[in-house]
Parts: C-alpha cells; structure tokens; sequence
C-alpha cells in the first residue's frame, strides 16, 4: 500500500456525521476507517456529546486518540500523547489528561433560564429531562441517555415555542456573555468556546510532532460544527437523512465539500476520495 503524500488528521462530528442519525452506528464507514487505521491516519472525534458517551463509541473504534467534548468545552488526551507537556492539561481519570475550555453547567442553566424569562420563551434544557425524555427525544436505548446527561460544559435544550423564538432567546443568551449554537437535535448554551477553537489547539500540537505540513480535514453535518469546517484546512459538509445538506451551514461554510452521500455512508465516500485513496 502506498504512502500519503503529506501527513493528514481528521476531525469529525458524530451524530449524523460519523455515526447514523437513527441508529447511532458507525459501520457505514468502516472501510475507510479500517484503512485510515492502518496507514495511520489520527481520527480525533469532535462532538457536543459528553465524555461518558464518547469514550465506549472511541473503543469500539479501537482507537485512543484525543477526543473533543460538548462542543468544545474540553479536550480530552491520551497520557503521554504528545512529547511536550500540554498547557492547561491536568489529570482527569485512568491514563488521560483534560484541558478545560467551557463553562461550568451550572452557570449555564442558570444563564439560561434567565434568558428565557426576559426573551418570553419556553424551554425545556436537558437538566430538567428525565432519562427516559432524553432516551425519547434522542432514540437512545437507556444507557446512553444516562450518559449523555452526564455534562459538564454544555446545556443543550429544546424551545418549546416552535423556531421562531429562537432570534430573540439567542440575542439574550448573548447579553448573559454565553454563546449559543444548534445540533442536529437540540440548541446548546456554552461559554466561549467552540469546536473550532479546541481543534485549532489540537493541531497546532499535533503539528509540533508531524510537522506544519500536516494537513487537517474535518467532517460535520450541522450549525454546530461549523466553527470546526471553518478551522481546518479541508471542510467536508455530510448530507443529512433523506439526502439533503444543511443550509445555514452551507451558506457559513462555502468553501465546503459535499461527501456525496449521507452520515456514515458519506463519510466513507469522502475521506478516501479526499485522500486520493479509493476503495473498493
């Protein structure tokens, strides 16, 4: 098998992304995965889920690389990753390191519900959710709805009021000094920080160790991850069910490429074509 020309890293969204928008699994893109293995191609999942949810899908990849969580309210390292020690990185739990970027959820909700009340707006956060709301909303089995209300950086939540609201909840969020983005599911409230930010940190140190010619492509499917398409070199739009590519996103991303195909599916498409590595 031939060599790359040049060293890549790829960032990718999960749900809806790498990972099936209904049933949650990867194996759509297994070929491309399997190859990016073993020419060793680092994946680095970049995701508003938590570390709880995130850490069994990066296992079952059979990968222990550093991962980014709740929309980039931290990163998460593999101990001894890098040669150099990190800024900001402390210990977290067995063999890995966390830099935190986020806000703490508490003032989040806090943050939150005031906006609501001064913007009118009803909203339902993933707080105030039971396991079996979150398992309903999500089509999650029971185990990953537990997990994913395990957070630390990120509020997600729902406006009861129909999209229309959504302007004037946003202009207040924005007077609390918070910042807010939408998934493919929920609106989130964070703080100053975002998936693009934390990927430019990643590959501003992957860099010192594979050299500044290491190219970055990213793969996303929504609003959310537009600050991440926008930080890499190669931004890569996958189509969302039923074939179609989100607009907002799109319009924010022109430069992006389409995948050709939707989710997972897609994914396998385009990271080979991109690397000019087809598969069979």
């Amino acid at each position: 098998m031939r060599s790359l020309k040049r060293p890549w890293a790829v960032f990718t969204d999960l749900d809806g992304t790498l990972l099936d928008d209904a049933t949650y699994r990867w194996a759509a893109a297994w070929a491309a995965l399997e190859w990016m293995r073993r020419i060793r191609v680092p994946l680095i999942l970049v995701t508003s889920k938590t570390r709880a949810e995130t850490l069994p899908i990066l296992r079952s990849l059979h990968r222990r690389e550093p991962f980014v969580v709740e929309n980039g309210g931290a990163i998460y390292l593999p101990e001894g990753y890098f040669r150099f020690a990190v800024p900001g990185a402390r210990p977290a739990f067995g063999g890995w390191r966390r830099v935190v970027l986020g806000t703490p959820r508490s003032r989040l909700i806090l943050s939150l519900e005031r906006a609501a009340q001064r913007a009118k707006v009803r909203v339902r956060s993933l707080s105030a959710m039971s396991v079996q709301e979150v398992a309903d909303r999500t089509g999650m089995g029971l185990t990953e709805a537990r997990r994913a209300r395990r957070r630390d950086f990120d509020e997600p939540f729902v406006l009861l009021d129909g999209t229309d609201a959504a302007p004037r909840l946003c202009a207040e969020i924005r007077r609390e000094g918070l910042h807010h983005t939408r998934g493919s599911r929920f609106f989130h409230i964070m703080g100053n920080n975002d998936k693009g930010a934390a990927v430019r940190k990643l590959a501003a140190w992957m860099r010192r160790v594979w050299g500044p010619k290491l190219g970055t492509v990213g793969l996303g499917d929504s609003p959310n991850d537009v600050p991440m398409l926008r930080a890499v070199d190669v931004p890569i739009l996958v189509a969302r069910p039923g074939g179609r590519y989100d607009a907002e996103t799109l319009a924010a991303v022109p430069r992006a490429q389409r995948a050709g195909g939707v989710g997972p599916e897609g994914w396998n498409r385009a990271v080979p074509r991109l690397l000019d590595e087809p598969l069979e």
